[in-house]
């Protein structure tokens, strides 16, 4: 398949994995019982997931994603975000949704949903980074909330989630990179409550990783990890859980503190609301062209 190919058929199947999990009524439901429902969906269409799946309940904004055995239920009241990323030979498409299981938060959820359709309307090939930025602020802000200033959008590339360009949530002065056609973006704005503090600060819990360098550890065991680690995800981030087949838990945990150690993977912490505030995102990938973009999530 061409490129273009790729991200159409990720896009496609996130999209309707994002759609099917916004439906669910997940109260009473398991994170991990969410993740790997989503995940299995995502396989059984014939793709992969691009990173574990990020459950992300109230004040966490992001990379939440289940334990091994995780029993966190979600309850009445929760506000969940689920991010799911979805590979076709390595092209990504990148999406989220919010739902909310409290009234009170549904104008919330609705700021970002809103602030997530006019970047995608403004967007095309020439567009300023800054310029979506400032629309997501003044969106969110008119609907009196606030958008959380420290996450962004990111351009993405085969194999790599986060590759190097950022489109900010807010109105950013200074220089600003130009969208590129037939480059893959993911905007995705982030809102909390007007009491909030809006922005996130780095939690305790991490349960997400990433390989950041194949240099032998010298440790035999935990290079074998590392091959394995390599061999299924390549630059992708992946969870603990997902390699529980091949190890089993307090094994892995061991192996990959060496790993950590060494350097070899990195653990990405989960991003939470400095004041404890709720959270909400919305999140689509799209490729610009010269008369707009091609939305590949919708």
């Amino acid at each position: 398949m061409s490129l273009l190919d790729c991200y159409q058929r990720a896009g496609k199947i996130a999209s309707q994995v994002r759609e099917d999990a916004r439906k669910k009524y997940h109260v009473g439901s398991t994170l991990l019982e969410i993740c790997e429902t989503v995940e299995a969906q995502i396989r059984s269409m014939g793709a992969q997931p691009a990173f574990p799946v990020n459950a992300s309940l109230n004040e966490i904004a992001a990379h939440y994603t289940a334990e091994p055995g995780d029993q966190t239920v979600v309850k009445e009241g929760d506000v969940l975000k689920i991010d799911i990323g979805v590979h076709v030979e390595g092209y990504i498409a990148d999406t989220a949704v919010t739902v909310c299981y409290d009234p009170k938060y549904d104008a919330l959820a609705r700021s970002a949903e809103t602030a997530l359709a006019e970047a995608v309307r403004m967007a095309r090939a020439n567009t300023k980074a800054s310029d979506i930025g400032r629309v997501i602020e003044t969106v969110i802000g008119r609907m009196g909330f606030r958008p959380i200033q420290n996450l962004s959008g990111h351009s993405l590339q085969q194999y790599v989630i986060h590759a190097g360009k950022s489109i900010p949530n807010i109105w950013t002065i200074g220089s600003s990179f130009a969208l590129q056609p037939n480059e893959a973006y993911a905007i995705e704005p982030f809102a909390t409550t007007k009491d909030g503090m809006g922005v996130v600060h780095e939690g305790k819990v991490r349960n997400i990783f990433g390989i950041t360098s194949r240099k032998p550890s010298k440790e035999k065991e935990a290079d074998e990890l590392l091959a394995t680690i390599w061999e299924r995800y390549r630059t992708l981030p992946f969870a603990l859980r997902w390699l529980t087949d091949a190890y089993d838990e307090g094994r892995l945990r061991r192996l990959a503190d060496v790993l950590i150690k060494k350097k070899n993977i990195h653990a990405y912490p989960i991003l939470v609301e400095a004041k404890g505030k709720t959270v909400v995102q919305a999140e689509h990938t799209l490729i610009p062209t010269e008369s707009g973009a091609n939305v590949i999530t919708l």
